[in-house]
């Protein structure tokens, strides 16, 4: 395992603990630093236990790690070093002072062993965890950012006489409603006072604030800088939002959630459970912003979204376990995009006239392909009067709403720019609404002559195989369009990096058992857009058109 760390997370791993029996066999462990043999019975109970001696056939093995130990350590103190060189053995606070240096400079990683399950180790990692692990007052505090994205220069102090810092970072609902899991980073935070929330430029009054111990809660008035407390009875507040002073507002640095790659339609098997399933499924979004949730204009379908197969599988789950929520579940449904690839300048009028007021707007425009990942920019490059000013914004969001619906298969478009170029208004006819539906109609006839795409997101995918195994896997990925990226030896397995398409990846946990006997792991994860080939986006666009046909039936 301590090699697996090394070679696999590429993390030098300081081992403070050896096991007494293994796997099912586990009994306890040995702490190196005070040479003492934590030993538990077998009634589950984690204060059930002694503490012994080394048992006589570990005393070698102890003392072999325990030196490798101290070397390690006192490499992070000149003094110690020299006097241990010179054979006298550093004070066990003077090591652990060393380990915790090493470890807040993350020269190397303190490695535990245990059992959660059965409750054995668990008090040794919850010790290193205040032994050894950064106070608030010892990591690079947040820069602060103001309320149009821009850093301030300044930063959240662990400071309770500067103003309020905190980030909520987990929402968990249970029986007594939502716990906003919340870090404050500076300032201090009161029960019954207002904070704004930088998000939803909303304030909220905190109701109760509570420290949470595992599965019990004590309540109080207050929280300072370095604390981690739950918020009860926050409404508009979720994953990610920073809660600050009113006063002195400023945001901490956001959490970037990715968009969702792969979504599936979901219904209640009765409608009893359709209330209920609305109420959960609120409360997830609430936990996981990863996870999203729309309606289907057409079906009137819910359609849930995600990062994979295995996140939305979890997520139906939830629904059946959790909530006592029964759906059907139909087939996933890639996340497809579509971009563009040529510089294109065009011109479009829109004109209705038909007596009294009528409508007129006028513009001429470039669209152009943008680098992966930038996203819709607008600019506008009029000179003079020809479209004044007022209706620029118009035309922007004309643009930008027509976006979600691309020309080729109807997926969202992305990576493009549109420049105003020029244009012509009439001083009764032209209007916000005139140049807003130029814009739209001038995205649907430009986008097909800018030689559009279909983009399929691509996974990033760590295959963990036997040596016998890697051909096949091999030949597997390659049929699913992967491209491998590396072969590295592990101490148990063989680790494939390799880069598929997510289409292509539906059902690789049984197909990767089958090929080895049940023991290759995988894991996967998104990695970015790309465009597909050219037979693959042919049956993405006609089966996008087959489904539109379909709920026109």
């Amino acid at each position: 395992v301590v090699n697996q760390v090394e070679t696999v997370l590429g993390a030098n791993a300081l081992v403070m603990v050896l096991p007494i029996g293994r796997e099912s066999e586990l009994k306890g462990c040995v702490d190196l630093l005070t040479r003492k043999a934590w030993i538990w019975d077998d009634s589950g109970d984690p204060l059930n236990f002694t503490i012994e001696d080394v048992p006589e056939d570990m005393k070698d093995d102890v003392e072999e790690w325990r030196e490798k130990l101290i070397e390690t350590a006192v490499e992070q103190n000149d003094e110690l070093m020299e006097k241990y060189l010179e054979g006298e053995e550093p004070a066990i606070d003077d090591i652990k002072a060393c380990v915790r240096k090493g470890t807040i400079n993350l020269d190397f990683f303190p490695t535990y062993c245990g059992s959660s399950f059965k409750n054995k180790g668990v008090q040794l990692i919850l010790d290193a965890v205040v032994d050894y692990l950064p106070s608030p007052t010892e990591v690079k505090p947040q820069p602060e950012i103001d309320l149009e994205g821009n850093e301030t220069g300044d930063v959240a102090t662990v400071d309770i006489d500067k103003p309020l810092r905190a980030l909520a970072f987990k929402i968990m609902d249970d029986k007594y409603g939502a716990l906003t899991f919340t870090r404050i980073y500076s300032g201090k935070l009161a029960k019954g006072t207002s904070v704004l929330n930088t998000f939803t430029g909303k304030t909220e009054r905190i109701g109760r604030i509570v420290e949470m111990h595992a599965d019990s809660r004590e309540e109080v008035d207050s929280a300072q800088a370095g604390d981690i407390v739950a918020l009860l009875g926050m409404k508009n507040t979720q994953t990610g939002h920073t809660l600050c002073d009113p006063d002195n507002p400023a945001t901490l640095e956001p959490m970037v959630f990715p968009d969702p790659v792969i979504s599936i339609a979901i219904a209640t098997r009765d409608k009893a459970n359709a209330e209920k399933l609305s109420t959960a499924i609120g409360k997830m979004i609430k936990e996981d912003p990863s996870f999203r949730v729309e309606t289907d204009e057409d079906s009137g379908e819910t359609i849930i979204k995600g990062m994979g197969e295995l996140h939305l599988d979890i997520k139906v789950d939830i629904l059946k376990r959790t909530y006592g929520v029964e759906v059907d579940v139909g087939k996933p449904q890639v996340a497809y995009r579509e971009s563009i690839t040529q510089r294109i300048e065009d011109t479009y009028t829109h004109k209705k006239q038909s007596g009294g007021s009528g409508q007129f707007g006028k513009i001429d425009y470039i669209i152009e392909p943008l680098e992966s990942g930038e996203g819709f920019q607008f600019e506008s490059k009029v000179v003079g009067g020809n479209v004044p000013k007022e209706f620029w914004p118009a035309i922007e969001k004309g643009f930008a709403k027509s976006i979600d619906r691309g020309v080729l298969a109807g997926y969202p478009t992305v990576d493009f720019k549109v420049t105003l170029t020029d244009g012509s208004y009439h001083p009764v006819d032209s209007s916000a609404v005139a140049f807003e539906t130029a814009a739209r109609a001038g995205y649907r006839q430009t986008m097909p002559k800018a030689g559009a795409q279909i983009l399929e997101p691509i996974m990033k995918l760590d295959v963990f195989v036997g040596e016998d195994n890697i051909g096949d896997v091999i030949g597997d990925l390659n049929r699913r369009r992967g491209m491998i990226k590396s072969q590295e030896p592990t101490a148990t397995s063989i680790q494939i990096k390799a880069d598929a398409p997510l289409a292509e990846m539906f059902g690789y946990i049984g197909s990767l058992r089958t090929m080895t006997s049940g023991r290759g792991q995988f894991s996967m994860e998104f990695s970015h857009y790309a465009p597909c080939p050219k037979n693959v986006a042919e049956q993405v666009i006609k089966e996008a058109l087959e489904r539109e046909e379909a709920k026109k039936k």
